[in-house]
């Protein structure tokens, strides 16, 4: 199933914001080259806010204890449990649309 999140300009380039997708908490990053990325919102080791987290390119380092993943794979670049991850593009009128599995519970 596929949820409109809202307008890529609530997003400034650079930065991320949480939002609640049924049960599911998601964390919405565009990068200052405008790309855009969608990944679970707590961090898998500590639980820190990844939207507080320094975001360099496809780089987001978790504000908690520096923990870096690559946002197009969830990878965890120092080892560990990765991110979960959802396929996320844009409408034609710039609307954030994800991909949630099974929809929204």
């Amino acid at each position: 199933m596929e949820i409109t999140i809202g307008p890529l300009s609530a997003i400034p380039p650079g930065e991320g914001r949480a939002f609640e997708v049924g049960s599911e908490r998601i964390a919405v990053f565009v990068t200052r080259e405008g790309r855009v990325f969608a990944t679970q919102a707590s961090c898998p080791h500590r639980g820190g806010p990844l939207v507080d987290g320094l975001l360099g390119g496809c780089t987001l380092i978790c504000p908690l204890h520096a923990q870096k993943f690559n946002l197009e794979t969830g990878e965890a670049l120092s080892g560990g449990e990765g991110l979960k991850t959802y396929p996320v593009r844009l409408s034609a009128t710039n609307q954030i649309l994800v991909r949630i599995e099974g929809g929204v519970g």
